[in-house]
């Protein structure tokens, strides 16, 4: 099919045939995202998801998907004269997300709720709900990018560094992809959406980026673990990696790998921090900022977005991620059996955390090649 036959979207159609469901969070990106598909004349459909009670919701800032982000992204769509919809995730958001969040923090992982949200309620449930709606694709204000490859629909960091959403996204399937459009993934900076959102008139032109978790308020992980489950926070003893007690503290939860303040001991002349947290014993294990340091990194539930499949035995060069703040560093993909892989940094790095994303990405260029989860430190 020629490409002239094709619309922006990449669809064969005219843009007021082609049906667009946006995911809107109330935020400045997505409602860009709708206002820009309605002014092109397109068909949009805009849905909201409420996943968690309003009633906390409302009493919080910084954070999306909250009552006052229904709102906004409702009055969006009567600004700009699309219908809209908000869907009631509560339950699916709470066993999908908050509670395996609350589990992996009980067992000493550091984890990344809003991967599994993407993965398990935005692209999955609500990716459903928009083919229930006859939509021939689903937008979303992610800065990520997907390009057209000699293999089908690709995935690709961001146009801007500072704001590549890859990192939360590297679970998206080939699958999803297809279906999946990201408008403002060739911006240069955050400046120019909110230009755009300015075009069009929209109050939320100027609102805050959010910062938080959704579900967790002011960043305090460890005061959700205690609400969801009561008794968590139990004491035990601080040790050093040679076992002997260095203090107490009051819950492994209140701990992550490479902390370094708050760790009450003092009148040390090395500065320590926290190397491993062992759940079943209650202990926080500290060390030196040497023993931080790790090449090798197990990895597990792979997701694989490259052109050829994986196997064990294979070595592929990557670069990757083992923070969304990092930028991608070289290293040595090694796919073992049953989903799982080795990955070898050629250079250390501290605060290797099980829980945490390791994404993989083409040694040139932008593209994203899937990743996994680390599962060992």
């Amino acid at each position: 099919m020629p490409l002239d036959a094709l619309n922006s979207l990449g669809i064969a159609k005219p843009p007021s045939e082609t049906r667009v469901v946006v995911a809107m969070s109330g935020g400045v990106d997505s409602s860009v995202v709708a206002a820009e598909l309605k002014a092109q004349g397109y068909d949009v459909v805009g849905v909201t998801l409420q996943l968690y009670d309003h009633g906390a919701a409302l009493a919080k800032k910084g954070a999306c998907c909250a009552g006052v982000d229904i709102h906004d992204a409702r009055r969006v769509a009567e600004e700009m004269g699309f219908p809209h919809y908000v869907l009631d995730y509560e339950n699916i958001f709470k066993d999908a997300v908050i509670e395996e969040f609350a589990e992996s923090y009980l067992a000493g992982a550091t984890p990344v709720p809003c991967i599994r949200c993407n993965e398990r309620v935005k692209f999955k449930d609500l990716l459903e709900t928009a083919k229930d709606l006859d939509a021939d694709c689903m937008a979303t204000g992610h800065y990520i990018q997907r390009k057209m490859g000699p293999a089908g629909p690709e995935l690709h960091m961001a146009g801007d560094p500072n704001r590549d959403q890859s990192y939360f996204l590297f679970s998206t399937t080939p699958e999803q992809l297809s279906f999946l459009r990201f408008p403002l993934g060739h911006l240069t900076s955050k400046a120019e959406t909110r230009e755009l959102a300015q075009k069009h008139g929209l109050a939320v032109a100027d609102k805050p980026d959010s910062q938080d978790i959704c579900f967790v308020p002011n960043g305090n992980y460890a005061s959700v673990i205690e609400k969801l489950r009561p008794g968590a926070g139990e004491p035990g003893e601080i040790v050093d990696m040679e076992g002997n007690v260095l203090a107490r503290h009051n819950g492994v939860i209140h701990y992550t790998i490479g902390q370094r303040r708050g760790l009450g001991i003092g009148g040390l002349s090395t500065p320590l921090y926290v190397v491993r947290l062992d759940p079943e014993t209650r202990q926080v294990v500290v060390g030196p900022k040497e023993a931080l340091a790790k090449r090798v990194v197990p990895v597990r539930e792979i997701n694989w977005l490259g052109d050829a499949p994986l196997a064990p035995g294979q070595e592929i060069e990557i670069r990757c991620r083992i923070r969304s703040t990092r930028p991608p560093a070289e290293a040595l993909l090694r796919p073992l059996a049953d989903g799982t892989a080795e990955v070898e940094l050629l250079a250390a790095e501290e605060g290797v955390s099980p829980g945490q994303a390791c994404v993989f990405y083409a040694p040139e260029g932008s593209r994203v090649l899937g990743g996994g989860w680390i599962w060992r430190g």
